[in-house]
């Protein structure tokens, strides 16, 4: 019987998942979520690796011989992760070969402590796609003014992104118009547009905590749905425009949104709800653990992304009405987003010091 998380592939999106740890690679989960469950890619950051470092005794004798060399807490780490992300290359290389390098993804980020440092998050990011050694690797770089810039000189060299912790629109066009600079760089150059994967990640249910406490009750939990409608609207506008036009006629992939923080917040709320509201074609979904149990359990898959999509305006104004500046939290929690990650980070090197 074909599982309900395979069942979304029959509407345009790609699941991916949001974990990693050597028990998940070596006692062949991630291969057997790709058979059964179609999973396309697979996302990694500082907390996903925390927990896997100090709870799987397997990292402990790597880290016991790394400890004998003359390295950082920052090389030890990267070492460590660099393993577990060229294995989880190794498990997608097959989807990734067979799709024709449109899936078998694997995420890897940049230190957030490099977030406001183009020079340094393309040095990094040179330096761990060189270590990983494998075609399907995706580099992860939070979207910040800096880091946008590094995005597009790294779209320019020809490698994979994973621009992330995105937040609202005014952010995501940005990341557009980046992604497509840098291929027009790379074609006036004479350089192939072809085979470069990028995706934007479109954090969803950190919105909602932010701001539904200060809502009237129609519009609680609905912010994050309609910014991605919203979002998506603007996608197709760009990716089946006249300015990607040329690109795409010499091969570039169109950056898909993926739908981050995907995991429900509020227990008043659906635990598949930003899992189901958000399925259609030319997507991504990035799901953790526990929402992808409960999407296997219970979840209904349907194109649900363009229901009402032509409303999704109004209902962000309807929110803006009550006082709600919508970029101004998209910034805020982009910077909130970026703290999480450097305590994350900062705990991740203090394990392995």
């Amino acid at each position: 019987m074909t599982s309900k998380i395979a069942t979304v592939s029959q509407y345009g999106q790609k699941i991916w998942v949001d974990n990693i740890s050597r028990e998940f690679l070596n006692s062949g989960a991630l291969a057997k979520m790709v058979k059964e469950d179609q999973i396309a890619g697979v996302t990694s950051n500082p907390a996903i690796f925390f927990k896997a470092i100090s709870s799987d005794l397997r990292y402990q004798e790597q880290l016991t011989q790394l400890k004998t060399q003359n390295l950082t807490p920052l090389e030890r780490y990267e070492q460590m992760a660099i393993s577990d992300i060229r294995e989880a290359c190794q498990i997608m290389s097959a989807l990734y070969q067979s799709s024709d390098k449109e899936d078998g993804y694997v995420s890897l980020e940049v230190s957030p402590h490099l977030a406001h440092n183009k020079e340094g998050t393309v040095k990094s990011a040179l330096e761990l796609w060189n270590a990983v050694g494998k075609p399907n690797l995706m580099i992860k770089v939070p979207a910040t003014k800096e880091g946008i810039a590094a995005f597009e000189e790294l779209v320019t060299l020809g490698i994979n992104v994973n621009i992330t912790l995105l937040f609202s629109l005014s952010q995501v066009n940005a990341v557009w118009d980046a992604y497509i600079t840098g291929l027009e760089k790379r074609s006036s150059k004479g350089l192939p547009v072809s085979g470069i994967k990028t995706v934007a990640s479109f954090f969803l249910s950190r919105v909602d905590s932010a701001i539904d406490d200060k809502l009237p009750t129609n519009l609680q939990g609905k912010t994050a749905i309609n910014l991605a409608k919203q979002a998506y609207l603007d996608y197709l506008a760009i990716f089946h425009g006249e300015r990607f036009k040329k690109l795409k006629s010499q091969g570039a992939f169109s950056q898909y949104l993926l739908w981050a923080s995907t995991g429900t917040k509020n227990k008043a709320y659906s635990d598949v709800l930003y899992v189901e509201e958000l399925i259609g074609p030319e997507t991504i979904n990035t799901v953790p653990d526990a929402t992808l149990d409960a999407f296997r359990d219970h979840g209904v898959a349907a194109e649900r992304l363009t229901n009402d999509i032509e409303k999704a305006d109004k209902v962000l104004k309807e929110v803006e009405a009550t006082g709600i500046n919508l970029e101004e939290l998209g910034n805020k929690l982009q910077i909130d987003g970026l703290k999480l990650f450097d305590d994350a980070f900062d705990q991740l090197l203090e394990l392995v010091k």
